[in-house]
């Protein structure tokens, strides 16, 4: 009997159940599933249904919150709509004459399942739920450090590394760790070397705050680690966006392993340099305590750096530091380094003595030295380069070689390391007078004056006929006398002569003296010149013009001229055709007749 009983029941139930899809059937109702909205913006939800014509059809939406419905707003198929009072929506919500319900200044809290229920009387009934979707992008997130203290590598548990946060969006965003660019996977268990501790807060506008905590176990190789975090939301149409933060660095504690010393002076290092060694090692933080040793003999530093003032090849050799590290006495940090001290010997000249010769004789020098490389040795004098061997030999000895030559040693290899040497040449002999310019004046009796310049050893005496106030100078291996006098009739036909002595000889040149031609004058030739060139092109121009114009405008008339008198009987008069190119020979011949006919 229970076996028969139960049977009937489920038999009643499915022919009730048959029966319901039979009423349902006859209104479809249609909303879409999902309707996307950024928050603060006007939301718009579709409802349409077919299957009915009953005058007596109202639409109604409900709002479904926690299991219960709520309606918001109604409308008769023949008639004005309305909204009901104390929901969620009163004041924000319509309805139109299509059945679409509007939602203005939608908030986070309108992420509800919206349902559209049509009821046509007879012909039964139909719905459909919509859900709302609310989006708002978050604010940027800002990434802090855990702590300004250093974090000592080798703890047991993990140490807190920063925290990242996120306010007001909406779904709730996801917070995605980074370090050195590369992302971190997300894990909560805290018995790991990296976890992250996630929180979230819904805040009274119903945005969402996100925050994460990341922790690790930091190693001695994360001391240059980078770490940033990046906040990723949806947006409608299924977007996914990220922003980026801030990017933070460890600080670090962890122990010394090895230890480097290094120079920090330029290198390579010649003598008279400043030179600084550091000595540092590979830990943090740097030990405070340093020794230093020169060829296994102490030395004194400043802490961790060693200054040598202008060395010099003694301090050549191997310099050793010791870092004293109390955090790791069982390290052995020693490190060592080789100073090399370059250096070049000064120059050594044969004869070093100021060397005097005769004119047209022979002169040589030897210029030699010793440096830690491989070195040049140069003769010059001024910016000349003369020899390039040592040796500089001068035959024969003119009075242009006299002056000082440099012996310039050097090592390519070290900038700036060089030594130099300087001998001195005299070269004595009869004077010799250098060609110069005559002497000019303006008119005569004017006042003149001349120079007269010398080669000579011992210095030559000048005579200067006829004389006048004179004056000398010495410029370098030169002598140079300067004579003013008048510039008489006797000076302008016989000119000056300037006449040099010592104990070697003499010479003597003559000065001639001549009138010089007044700018004025050169100025009003110039002006003349330009003058006629000026009147000859304007003169050329206007010839030019002439003959186009009469081209243009005579040889038309010349052909009618030319017809007329083919036509009529030619008297007395002269007749002249003009014709253009061609016409010369016969304008002459046509004068000849006419004349001839006279």
């Amino acid at each position: 009997m229970d076996g028969l009983g139960t049977g009937r029941a489920a038999l009643l139930c499915t022919l009730l159940l048959w029966a319901f899809q039979i009423c349902s059937a006859g209104v479809s109702v249609k909303v879409y599933p999902e309707v996307e909205v950024i928050k603060g913006q006007t939301a718009r939800l579709p409802c349409s249904y077919s299957g009915s014509q009953s005058s007596s059809t109202i639409v109604e939406w409900f709002i479904e919150e926690q299991g219960s419905r709520t309606r918001v707003a109604f409308r008769p198929e023949s008639g004005e709509g309305g909204s009901d009072n104390g929901t969620p929506l009163s004041g924000r919500v319509t309805i139109g004459k299509n059945f679409t319900l509007t939602v203005t200044s939608i908030k986070p809290s309108d992420e509800l399942t919206f349902i559209c229920q049509v009821t046509a009387g007879p012909d039964g009934s139909g719905e459909a739920s919509t859900m709302l979707k609310v989006f708002y992008a978050p604010e940027s997130p800002q990434l802090t450090k855990s702590s300004t203290q250093a974090i000592s590598v080798g703890q047991s548990f993990p140490s807190e590394i920063g925290s990242c946060i996120s306010k007001n969006g909406h779904p709730p965003p996801r917070i995605i760790w980074f370090k050195n660019d590369v992302p971190l996977p997300e894990i909560k268990d805290k018995k790991e070397k990296t976890y992250m501790v996630p929180s979230v807060v819904k805040e009274s506008s119903g945005l969402i705050t996100i925050k994460s905590i990341l922790y690790m176990l930091p190693t001695k190789a994360d001391k240059d680690s980078r770490f940033h975090c990046t906040v990723e939301y949806k947006l409608p149409e299924q977007q996914i966006k990220q922003m980026t933060s801030n990017v933070i660095k460890l600080d670090l504690n962890y122990p010394s392993e090895k230890a480097m010393f290094s120079i920090q002076s330029s290198v390579p290092i010649k003598e008279g340099d400043d030179v600084i060694m550091k000595c540092e090692t590979d830990g943090n933080p740097q030990p405070t305590e340093f020794e230093f040793k020169k060829n296994d003999k102490d030395i004194v530093g400043t802490v961790n750096l060693l200054k040598l003032k202008s060395v010099n090849r003694s301090d050549s050799g191997e310099y050793m530091c010791h870092p004293l590290d109390f955090e790791n006495l069982d390290a052995d940090l020693k490190a060592s380094l080789h100073l090399d001290v370059n250096y070049i010997d000064p120059m050594n000249v044969t004869p070093k003595e100021p060397q005097v010769v005769m004119l047209d004789g022979k002169v040589a020098w030897q210029c030699k030295t010793k440096a830690s490389k491989s070195h040049t040795v140069q003769w010059k004098k001024g910016s000349e380069v003369l020899s390039q061997d040592g040796t500089l030999s001068i035959e024969p000895v003119t009075y242009d070689k006299a002056g000082e030559y440099v012996c310039v040693g050097a090592v390519p290899t070290v900038p700036g390391l060089s030594a130099v040497a300087r001998v001195n040449l005299t070269v004595k002999g009869k004077p010799v007078i250098e060609p110069a310019s005559a002497g000019e004046v303006m008119k005569e009796g004017d006042t003149v004056t001349l120079k007269c310049t010398a080669y000579g050893h011992p210095a030559p005496q000048f005579t200067w006929t006829p004389s006048g106030k004179q004056s000398v100078t010495v410029e370098g291996n030169k002598v140079v006398s300067t004579v003013t006098l008048e510039a008489t009739n006797d000076v302008m036909q016989k000119g000056v002569t300037c006449e040099v002595a010592n104990e070697y000889g003499k010479d003597s040149m003559p000065f001639p003296v001549a009138l010089k031609r007044a700018e004025s004058q050169q100025g009003g030739s110039s002006a003349v010149v330009i003058a006629v060139v000026v009147c000859v092109l304007l003169l050329l121009l206007l010839v030019a013009l002439i003959f186009f114009l009469s081209k243009k405008s005579k040889l038309p008339c010349g052909k009618k001229d030319k017809k007329e008198v083919d036509k009529t009987e030619v008297n007395n008069d002269i007749v002249v055709e003009m014709k253009s190119a061609k016409t010369a020979e016969q304008s002459e011949l046509l004068i000849k007749n006419t004349s001839k006919e006279q």
